[in-house]
């Protein structure tokens, strides 16, 4: 523990010298937690200490705590968002018909005493003397004994008492893959508090956040039961598990009825963990130093088909390091407990049925996440974009990757979901908080497809080189922070030299979109052989414009108007084709008119975007055929 303290000091240090800005800092936490799980009830007791390092220039007079648990009640917040959004989410509800009209009932409505899920907090002391805390749904709003002043650090103690629900969503008991137990989310979790605040948000929908730290957790459970989750496991011998080479190694008395299981996760912000008695549990050793465990039901419909992922799931941690930069836990898990999928440190929780083609799609997406929310760790409740989309976007390109069948754009759905979305009228800004979005489809839509569009749009603008040297920079300079889209943008300007802050505000902050189209192409009437072309722009949106001209003859020649607001002259994407470099475009104008030195009547078809990057609204304005 001493070195992961000096870790994180260091860290600490580097914080203020670099990155966002010379004053950047961020909290810290040290969690210590034992705690005891009765299989039987699905409750379980436990034990926190938590040394709490406050980095701010503030002095804290009070801190929050998550109880994410308690969401799982009839009457919660979540519960009564599912009974009012147009279109909940279809895991969490059960249709019933009523009067022969089919309606859709919120599974949360239903539980039972002994279904739901509860987090208390009791006992709670700032250095050993009595704060109080008071238990808001799921939020713990603590008035501290005596205020923590800036630079200095505070030990809280409590004890905590919790029932697992039946799985719902993500957490909980006995999903409908027979999982028995999917621990995430389950503890008192710290609220993170930054420049902007606190952010201690009710648990109604969806994401998380949290507060960078070392986690020394020991987990007592009945001794039949395999865990895997966040974390390097200590104790593998003492227990009779060896966790790398995945089996019992010693007997275990009768008479001893648990076992502790004791893990420790060093800079992480979040520990999770799941358990069954029926978990075969396979390990890789791979040649970039990662270790890679992959733990699913002993069911023989299922077997086969893991064993295809899991060389498959190298291959994109590998091409992963490669784009992004290298993974740096030495520990990755896999496991089946999800109910969809979703990302925790160290490991996923994932669904483990299906086919392998829809499982490799499963784990490149939430293994993705490892690099975009659990090392670039984004504030996903505020820019969920910045997490869903980033990975989707890595996703995209990882399953081209590894796929025997090519996609010349990866990224072909993300655009024309988004596009769907834009000409539907039920958009809302990306700078929506994900529990303020009026339908889920709106939420899911804008975060992972206009999110992975705000990343695939960059090649457009400041080409592919550009871009993926943008990532590795943005991982390089954000790991182990909090970033936020300004950094995004900020290094991908630093890398190409553009100007971009137009496009973050239009494209994050409005509900502006692109939409360009050929106005005319005429014969030109000055006695030389000429094409005039007219565009125009008709969305709010500015872009650079690539036109590619084909003529009759089967020749090809290309044509890039640059926007004048971005300063910027972006390389040819296409150097086998001649490229010539227009008169910048400025925004105020919404037409623009060259010539080309050919008649009209050379001329085949001219197409705006060739490259099908630039996610315009109304493409079908965007070409100009002879027929």
């Amino acid at each position: 523990m001493i070195k992961y303290i000096l870790n994180s000091f260091l860290l600490c240090s580097f914080y203020l010298v670099s990155g966002q800005s010379t004053n950047y800092w961020q909290q810290h936490v040290d969690y210590k937690m034992n705690v005891s799980m009765d299989v039987n009830t699905y409750q379980y007791k436990g034990k926190q200490d938590l040394v709490y390092t406050n980095n701010s220039p503030d002095t804290l007079h009070r801190v929050f705590y998550h109880l994410y648990n308690n969401a799982f009640q009839p009457g919660s917040e979540m519960d009564m968002r599912l009974q009012s959004i147009k279109d909940p989410d279809t895991r969490m509800v059960n249709k019933i018909k009523v009067d022969g009209k089919e309606i859709k009932e919120s599974r949360i409505s239903k539980l039972k005493p002994n279904e739901i899920g509860y987090l208390h907090v009791s006992n709670f002391k700032q250095d050993g003397e009595n704060a109080v805390a008071k238990e808001v749904e799921t939020i713990l709003e603590v008035t501290l004994a005596k205020p923590i002043l800036p630079g200095k650090s505070t030990t809280f103690s409590l004890d905590f008492e919790g029932q697992v629900p039946i799985q719902i969503r993500r957490s909980g008991r006995n999903n409908a893959e027979g999982v028995e137990l999917s621990m995430a989310q389950w503890y008192p979790k710290m609220a993170e508090f930054d420049y902007e605040g606190w952010h201690a948000d009710a648990y109604i929908a969806r994401e998380f956040h949290g507060v960078w730290g070392n986690f020394d957790v020991t987990i007592t459970i009945d001794k039949n039961y395999i865990l895997g989750g966040s974390g390097y496991l200590q104790n593998g011998n003492e227990i009779g598990y060896n966790y790398q080479n995945k089996g019992v190694i010693v007997e275990i008395p009768k008479k001893q009825k648990t076992l502790s299981w004791h893990f420790i996760a060093p800079n992480v912000h979040d520990f999770t963990w799941a358990a069954d008695k029926n978990y075969l549990h396979d390990v890789i050793e791979t040649d970039f130093g990662t270790t890679l465990h992959f733990l699913y039901k002993n069911n023989p419909n299922i077997i086969d088909t893991w064993k295809i992922a899991e060389p498959k799931t190298v291959e994109l941690m590998a091409y992963y390091n490669q784009i992004v930069g290298k993974y740096p836990y030495k520990q990755y898990s896999i496991i089946q407990g999800g109910d969809g999928g979703m990302e925790y440190a160290m490991c996923t929780l994932i669904l483990g049925t299906g086919k392998a083609e829809g499982l490799i799609g499963l784990i490149a997406h939430e293994m993705g996440h490892s690099w975009f929310q659990h090392v670039l760790a984004s504030n996903e409740s505020k820019h969920p974009w910045m997490d869903e989309g980033f990975t989707s976007f890595i996703e995209d390109l990882g399953v081209n990757k590894v796929s025997e069948k090519k996609s010349e754009n990866p990224f072909f759905s993300a655009y024309k979901s988004y596009i769907n979305l834009a000409n539907s009228g039920k958009e809302q800004p990306l700078s929506t908080h994900s529990d303020r979005y009026d339908e889920n489809r709106s939420y899911s839509i804008a975060s992972y497809s206009k999110g992975e569009v705000f990343l695939a749009q960059l090649e457009y603008l400041i080409g592919k080189e550009n871009l993926m040297k943008t990532l590795k920079r943005y991982f390089y300079d954000f790991k182990f922070k909090h970033p936020t889209p300004n950094d995004i943008k900020r290094t991908a300007e630093r890398i190409s030299g553009a100007n971009l802050d137009w496009y973050l505000t239009d494209w994050a902050e409005t509900l502006n979109t692109i939409d360009y189209g050929i106005k005319t192409v005429e014969s030109a009437t000055d006695g030389v052989p000429k094409t005039s072309i007219s565009l125009e722009r008709i969305g709010r949106t500015p872009m650079p414009i690539d036109v590619l001209v084909e003529y009759t003859d089967g020749t090809k020649e290309s044509y890039y108007i640059p926007l004048r607001m971005m300063s910027f002259q972006k390389e040819n994407p296409t150097p086998e084709i001649k490229r010539t470099v227009l008169k910048d475009w400025a925004w105020g104008n919404p037409n623009y008119f060259f010539e080309i030195g050919k008649p009209k009547s050379s001329i085949k078809k001219i197409t705006l975007d060739p490259s099908n990057l630039m996610a315009d609204v109304k493409p079908e304005n965007n070409v100009f055929e002879v027929k």
